[in-house]
């Protein structure tokens, strides 16, 4: 992806010297508010451990979380290093443009809250493979769903373990690659003592600390942008205008897109994915069921659209205050996507660089930008095991004869492997560009995860065969249209920035893989021999819309 929002933690891995510099000067003080988060969240881990007795408490945290608690966790998950830092560094930099993404990432969760949270919670146990399988063939389908989700789970995992560990590096001034392997490491062992010791429970109640940490920041930068402009936005946003040397254009649309056809179309490739994918991806799904009822997850969506959108309104002060009151050039040179332009911001804002004051509000947004990645690359984690356990190990190689203790132990020790694949790649990831990889997450959870859901539950005639070219014909062509996109070669933006063997002009596969997801999956059904069983649809409508039989 060339957005900026996308290419956040990518740019992470990139940040120059100007918050090196500021970081520099007052490392233990950074060094300390990192420890005294890593040492609250594992005691609470530590503490929600002992709690997890059973398979529903190890996946699903016992279903004993509030709408509010969910929807703070929910808010916790979905807002990423690529929220905090992406959008405000994309405003900075692009004005109108860079806001665009804010309602991209708002309005979808009006898909999640209108057609699947109530009804998945509802229709499903621990994952989205409970819903494939009420009224379609086991093994093949929860394999397909495993399948999916633990590729989403990976690429978007490998795309925040690798800005996590070079954004720490950045901070603590490691330059050698020994050292940021260290890093990324000691990132991934913490993910899996999160996973392995606390389960939901422990992730769950970290999401939350990270949530409220990760608003309280934000909302102290807020308040004091503002409090310089006396809270005249006008004062602000002309400011931004004449700083970003764009003069009024900064204030319309146009600065990074509608230049040309192809732009246009891939920024409405990109939107497709953005509002469709938050709703198929895997670690959002799995906390529809940690709540006890169909009403409770649909308040707790509710409670994460406030969330949510009080933070993406405050990430446009942000963003406009960076451009007001940071030169532009300075932000550049110190990160090409403006990723590093919210930690500046608060560098700036408390004092400059030097003084004690930026230094302890540059020290507080860089501890919660590695909060806001630990807490998501868990519940990711988090995701896939259960995925892998409950769907591919239970009720495909064991054909649904497990115990719910063994169950539970193949949950943590693929949680042990995902890790350690996300470690060994993310370390090998560390000087790329990963924003394909969280670009391909979302297409591949629009593409394949999506319309299985939308179809399974709201089409009488679905089949098996629909469901399996659905979920393959989606992460299948996804994969291959970012592969062979310039996410991957002939830019310099490039992953591969020395290859050129891209043919799909887009850098969002969306707008192709989407729709062909959804065609893909009413072909197979209308071509199957299979016939739907009606008893198994009706079973499943009222199910899903009642909660009559639900967990």
């Amino acid at each position: 992806m060339s957005a900026p929002l996308y290419v956040a933690v990518a740019g992470a891995a990139t940040a120059g010297t100007t918050t090196a510099a500021g970081a520099s000067e007052h490392r233990p003080l950074i060094i300390t508010l990192f420890g005294l988060f890593v040492v609250a969240t594992l005691a609470i881990t530590v503490w929600a451990g002992r709690q997890t007795k059973d398979a529903a408490d190890f996946y699903a945290g016992g279903r004993q979380f509030t709408g509010f608690q969910n929807g703070l966790a929910i808010s916790g998950d979905y807002m990423s290093a690529a929220s905090f830092l992406g959008i405000a560094g994309a405003i900075a930099l692009f004005g109108y443009d860079g806001f665009l993404y804010s309602i991209g990432f708002l309005v979808a969760w009006l898909v999640a809250l209108l057609l699947v949270a109530e009804p998945l919670r509802n229709s499903g146990r621990y994952t989205m493979g409970d819903v494939l399988a009420y009224r379609m063939r086991q093994r093949p389908v929860r394999t397909a769903a495993g399948t999916s989700t633990i590729v989403v789970s990976i690429f978007y995992l490998l795309a925040q373990m690798a800005g996590a560990g070079v954004l720490v590096s950045l901070l603590l001034g490691i330059t050698s690659d020994f050292g940021k392997v260290v890093i990324v490491s000691l990132v991934g062992v913490l993910m899996i003592l999160y996973v392995t010791i606390g389960g939901m429970k422990g992730t769950t109640w970290v999401q939350m600390i990270k949530a409220v940490l990760l608003i309280a920041g934000t909302l102290l930068i807020t308040f004091l942008v503002l409090l310089k402009f006396n809270f005249n936005i006008s004062d602000l946003l002309g400011q931004a205008a004449d700083n970003s040397g764009q003069g009024v254009k900064f204030l319309e649309p146009g600065l990074k897109y509608g230049k040309d056809s192809l732009s246009k179309l891939d920024f409405l490739s990109l939107g497709l994915a953005l509002v469709l994918g938050t709703a198929g991806l895997p670690h959002i799904l799995i906390r529809f069921y940690t709540v006890p009822t169909a009403k409770a997850a649909r308040k707790s969506v509710n409670w994460a659209i406030g969330i949510i959108g009080a933070f993406y309104l405050m990430t446009i002060v942000l963003g406009f205050g960076a451009a007001a009151l940071l030169k532009r050039a300075d932000i550049i040179a110190s990160n090409k996507a403006g990723t590093t332009a919210a930690p500046l911001l608060a560098q700036e804002i408390g004092g400059g660089s030097g003084s004690t004051g930026g230094a302890v509000l540059l020290a507080v947004i860089s501890a919660v930008a590695f909060a806001t990645i630990l807490a998501v690359v868990a519940g990711l984690t988090l995701a896939s095991s259960s995925s892998f356990a409950h769907d591919i190990y239970v009720n495909v190689i064991r054909k649904g004869k497990a115990t719910e203790k063994e169950e539970v132990r193949a949950a943590r020790w693929s949680t042990v492997v995902i890790g350690a694949v996300a470690i060994g790649l993310g370390a090998l990831a560390r000087d790329l560009n990963v924003a394909g990889l969280v670009a391909l997450a979302f297409a591949v959870a629009a593409s394949a995860n999506l319309p299985t859901i939308l179809y399974s539950l709201f089409w009488k005639r679905f089949t098996t065969q629909g469901a399996l070219w659905s979920i393959y014909g989606g992460l299948i062509s996804s994969v291959v249209l970012v592969l062979f996109s310039p996410v991957v070669s002939g830019k310099p933006t490039s992953m591969f920035k020395g290859a050129d063997f891209y043919w799909f002009p887009l850098e969002n596969p969306g707008i192709i893989s989407i729709p062909l997801g959804f065609l893909l999956g009413w072909l197979g059904t209308v071509l199957s021999k299979e016939k739907a069983d009606p008893q198994k649809f009706a079973e499943l409508e009222v199910r899903s819309l009642t909660g009559t039989g639900a967990h």
